[in-house]
């Protein structure tokens, strides 16, 4: 959400001094409307966007129920985000899948937009999701490309179809033989890419688009480059009439303008959002969450899924236990650390919880160290010591410090939020909950 801070700091003023009044004057709805006006066009929105996407808000904001209404301010609100979702899409837009295997999926964009890591990172996500995906090299003016799918695959864990560089048309025609043979469900061609959009790479996409009749043809752009990368999406689409759009480093220092225009200028979906580096890094783009989050309303609902990928149902119920039990350990302590860990960096999460984003604010930076500091501490303990946190001695965290690397403040403060963390679960567990999120978030 590094894309919309700035945004989304701005809106909530807006809001803020809209909030202390009973009733709204029209003149004070205006007001607004010219504060988030500038917001946005700061943000890197197209103008006509901006232009039209206040028009809309305007006109339904200023009507009389509105403005006596009970909570006027909250309408205002309610208002604002139902226009962001529909500017963003409305509705997520889920990937075709053809009636009879293999789906292909080409992948296009301009060298640098992250497209042959994008490969790698779809493909991990269509595994996790029970697909069987490969990915295949038609890359072939830059050597280096090649090996870099051959890479992103393998930590992917999905094989990767390449025959040099040689005639994409042929490679493609190869590479779906083989995934008849190997029984791939998908197929992701990763395709050429320019330092800037010329004839020869669009004759050679759609070469590809005319040859194979691909289910979906997925345009990588680089959010970073705000305007420009809607002007991409503009040019790509006139000549290809791509059918979804993959925007990446969301997570960066960016403005967030690209992820509020294109669907707006294009008309097509923005399918999938990268918001890191890890090849899990990689999110469906849900337009109504997207706008919740810009709002500082949260975003509960993907908590909830990163919560459920990252424990199974087992897992949650036996942690539940140990709770109960009050058999919680140090070992379990830093199982929950990595849980947590695979659900994305602090940052992210903080943006997702409602209400927190605001109070913590946005140039507190969260010591991502601070859990590789934690595990250090852990694995520098005796298993009795895990299992009996407090009956660990001044001389043992002296022990402990040195074997981690770290002070004993350091361990001091470990232990401190561990019985924290505890005794608030046992309180928890005694007011009759059954864990958080239904139960499948147990930390």
């Amino acid at each position: 959400m590094g894309a919309f801070s700035s945004l989304s700091e701005k809106l909530s003023h807006v809001f803020s001094k809209m909030k202390n009044k009973g009733k709204l004057t029209d003149l004070e709805v205006k007001q607004a409307m010219r504060e988030i006006r500038i917001a946005l066009l700061e943000a890197d929105v197209n103008f006509d966007v901006v232009k039209k996407f206040i028009n809309t808000v305007s006109e339904k904001a200023s009507g009389e129920e509105i403005l006596s209404g009970l909570n006027p301010t909250q309408q205002v609100i309610k208002i604002v985000n139902e226009e962001l979702t529909a500017l963003m899409g409305g509705t997520n837009s889920k990937i075709e899948i053809a009636p009879k295997p293999p789906t292909i999926i080409l992948m296009c964009g301009l060298q640098g937009s992250g497209k042959t890591t994008m490969c790698g990172k779809l493909g991990f996500m269509l595994k996790k999701q029970g697909k069987k995906p490969l990915l295949v090299a038609c890359d072939i003016y830059r050597p280096a490309a090649i090996k870099q799918l051959q890479i992103v695959g393998s930590n992917a864990g999905v094989p990767v179809f390449e025959m040099g560089q040689i005639d994409p048309q042929k490679i493609v025609k190869e590479a779906l033989k083989e995934a008849e043979k190997n029984q791939n469900d998908i197929v992701i061609v990763d395709t050429a890419g320019r330092l800037q959009i010329d004839e020869k790479l669009m004759d050679e996409i759609a070469g590809l688009k005319k040859t194979f009749n691909p289910n979906e043809i997925l345009l990588v752009v680089d959010s970073m480059t705000g305007q420009d990368a809607v002007n991409v999406a503009q040019k790509f689409n006139e000549v290809m009439d791509v059918t979804g759009v993959v925007l990446t480093k969301l997570d960066g220092d960016t403005r967030g303008g690209a992820a509020l225009s294109i669907r707006a200028v294009t008309g097509k979906p923005i399918k999938f959002c990268g918001i890191g580096e890890k090849i899990s890094d990689l999110e469906i783009f849900y337009p109504d969450r997207m706008a919740s989050r810009i709002l500082g309303m949260g975003d509960v609902l993907t908590i909830i899924e990163k919560a459920q990928n990252a424990y199974t149902e087992k897992e949650a119920l036996e942690m539940q236990k140990k709770f109960k039990e009050n058999t919680f350990t140090l070992d379990d302590y830093l199982v929950q650390f990595e849980k947590m860990k695979s659900m994305g960096s602090m940052q992210q999460m903080i943006q997702m919880v409602p209400g927190l984003a605001q109070r913590v604010k946005g140039d507190i930076q969260i010591d991502e160290k601070q859990l590789d500091r934690t595990k250090a501490i852990i694995l520098s303990m005796t298993k009795y010591e895990r299992e009996h946190p407090d009956e660990i001695k001044s001389s043992n965290k002296k022990r402990i410090a040195a074997g981690s690397g770290t002070q004993i403040q350091d361990v001091n403060q470990l232990l401190k939020q561990f019985a924290q963390m505890r005794d608030m679960m046992n309180k928890i567990q005694n007011m009759g909950k059954r864990g958080f999120m239904g139960g499948r978030f147990p930390f």
